[in-house]
């Protein structure tokens, strides 16, 4: 009676502890995929609930959004440029079923899908458009890996292009071309401002010839600024009426 009261304990407990097997806790950011014999059942939780044992099965997927580092990709644009890039990928899971059911990994396949559509989409855009118009492209990108992902259940919510690495020579040739058109804008903008003095000079000039004493001011004017100044530069004003006196005189001999 002993050993039978045994085996019967230990059987029961054998088979309380089977059934105890079949409860399962998901969390409010994890939804639990159900199979029965092999066929999809649906997905449940969060919360805690019963999966029959041996006749049911669970793969637990992660709602959360996760980021994919895309490691550097070597890529020729369309203008014949080899540029290193790299990128990241925010994604999450909508439909867990789909994401079961739909594709063996979703993980490693949302991972290669982003790869091979950033050497895509990288290789169909020019260097200045990679480097100037980059919000262009994660857009384009981001459409493009969302609508191949979107029959696993996977909602692709921004794509962004992370760095841009160019080749030593390519480096030093765009240096070179900054420089030159720094050295253009500078030229420019020096010409304008000589055009802009002529302007005001030919303005001054026009409005001291309107008055014969204001040239002699304005002398006058020059020479207390030069006075203030430590040098031993002598100045003699001649005063214009004294010009024009000789002037008037020299041509009444011609007259004459």
């Amino acid at each position: 009676m002993a050993l039978s009261d045994t085996i019967l304990f230990g059987l029961a407990i054998v088979i309380i502890l089977f059934l105890l097997s079949g409860i399962r806790i998901v969390k409010e950011y994890e939804r639990g995929v159900i199979f029965r014999l092999g066929r999809l059942v649906g997905a449940r939780g969060p919360g805690i609930f019963y999966v029959i044992p041996i006749l049911e099965s669970m793969q637990v997927v992660d709602l959360r959004t996760v980021t994919y580092d895309v490691p550097p990709q070597e890529v020729v644009t369309r203008d014949n440029v080899t540029v290193r890039v790299n990128a990241v990928v925010y994604y999450r899971v909508v439909d867990p079923e789909k994401a079961i059911t739909e594709v063996y990994d979703y993980k490693f396949a949302t991972a290669q899908i982003a790869q091979t559509t950033l050497r895509s989409v990288i290789g169909q855009a020019e260097l200045d458009e990679l480097l100037s118009e980059r919000e262009k492209l994660n857009l384009k990108l981001q459409q493009i890996i969302d609508e191949a992902t979107d029959q696993w259940g996977i909602k692709v919510s921004a794509v962004e292009i992370k760095d841009v690495e160019l080749p030593k020579e390519m480096q030093r040739a765009m240096a070179m071309q900054a420089e030159a058109e720094r050295e253009r804008r500078a030229k420019i903008i020096r010409a304008d401002g000589e055009y802009q003095a002529a302007l005001k000079l030919k303005e001054a000039a026009e409005i001291l010839s309107e008055s014969r004493g204001a040239m002699m001011l304005r002398i006058l004017q020059t020479m207390n600024e030069i006075s203030n100044a430590q040098n031993t530069t002598i100045v003699f004003p001649i005063p214009i009426e004294i010009l024009e006196y000789f002037a008037e005189a020299k041509k009444g001999k011609k007259e004459q």
